[in-house]
């Protein structure tokens, strides 16, 4: 049975998100608080395996109750957000403290479309909790850059300390666009990823991370402002540079358009049916076609498989794959279908993804 306590200083909230999740026979709500305070007893006493973590509260906010949650008693810290551009720095923030992902609750003027995000909550609060108890027992792993289990596999082992920005490698460069694919737990690792990379960076850079469309222009000014490369949310009809990551808006897909001598990034609505937006595989099969070999595919932490299809288009066309390992994922979902599928080229740590793509640059 997965515990969990739900802190909100809404009744309204606290009975909603507590009758959602008890529909769920594997998973029990064994308290619910109105604020920090409240919540951190809650947790002390019952000790639940996931909490849900409302920002905005009295005596003691979220974000304030997420810091002593982190510091006294570690567990996975899912942030209740609401859909505005103040309620999605602060949920980047909390995920900079260490919560691992966020629910977005649908504000409108007159009232709280809460249900639209029942599915989504079981959904991540099972993975986590899974996620959580399946890695209490496995020792921590000191490896880096990992071949892939397949005949494929390019991987190589590197010793020593990793050094404070990624080397230039000898020889000819062969691909100069990176497309990236990311869901759960995304906002850490992307920006721990691109953080790594060197200002003068030899290629362009997409990102699909599945984020409400609210929340990705904060994001990508977030990463903006702690990178050496240059961080935007994307927009139609500009000119793709190497340097630049370029952020897929919300609820939008991110494509390319290949001309003789530049790249332009096309931001689209089609297709409207795909179950993510953006997509991951939309991302990826459209930089197939662009570009082909010249393209590094990167699938990191994610629930589900989106990506997969996609670099399977990719690989056909001679581009590489990297896949962020399993022991530093949040969710190893959406690398995994990659790694099961025999697609990637490396596995590959978080912290040395940096490294590891500049690397792939010249591969």
């Amino acid at each position: 049975m997965i515990k969990v306590v739900v802190v909100d200083d809404s009744a309204f909230m606290r009975k909603a998100l507590a009758a959602m999740l008890g529909k769920d026979p594997e998973i029990e709500v064994v308290a619910t608080a109105r604020d920090g305070e409240e919540g951190l007893e809650m947790i002390r006493r019952h000790q639940p395996d996931v909490v849900t973590m409302d920002i905005e509260m009295p005596r003691m906010d979220g974000l304030t109750a997420l810091r002593h949650v982190m510091m006294e008693m570690p567990r996975p810290v899912l942030m209740v957000s609401s859909l505005t551009t103040e309620g999605a720095e602060a949920t980047l923030k909390a995920m900079e403290l260490g919560a691992v992902d966020f629910i977005p609750k649908q504000l409108s003027k007159v009232s709280l479309d809460i249900v639209k995000i029942e599915d989504e909550l079981r959904a991540k609060v099972k993975t986590i909790a899974r996620r959580r108890m399946s890695h209490l027992a496995r020792a921590p792993l000191s490896g880096r850059t990992r071949p892939a289990p397949a005949p494929s596999a390019g991987g190589v082992s590197a010793a020593g300390e990793r050094p404070a920005r990624p080397a230039r490698p000898s020889g000819t460069q062969c691909r100069d666009l990176v497309a990236i694919g990311v869901s759960t737990g995304g906002p850490p690792a992307v920006q721990k990823m691109l953080s790594a990379l060197p200002q003068d960076f030899p290629a362009g850079i997409l990102i699909a991370q599945h984020m409400p469309a609210a929340f990705t222009g904060p994001f990508a000014k977030r990463l903006d402002g702690v990178c050496r490369i240059t961080v935007k949310e994307a927009e139609d009809g500009e000119r793709l540079q190497h340097g630049v990551a370029y952020v897929a808006p919300g609820g939008r897909h991110l494509r390319i358009d290949q001309k003789v001598s530049r790249i332009d990034v096309r931001v689209v609505d089609e297709p409207r049916e795909a179950l993510y937006k953006p997509s991951a595989s939309v991302l990826f099969d459209a930089v197939a076609a662009g570009v082909g070999r010249r393209a590094l595919g990167v699938v990191l932490t994610g629930m589900g498989s989106d990506g997969l299809e996609g670099m399977r288009t990719l690989k056909a066309k001679g581009g590489r794959a990297l896949a962020q390992s399993d022991s530093t994922c949040v969710v190893y979902g959406m690398p995994k279908a990659i790694v099961d599928a025999g697609l990637a080229d490396e596995i590959v740590d978080i912290d040395d993804m940096g490294e590891a793509i500049l690397q792939n640059l010249y591969k």
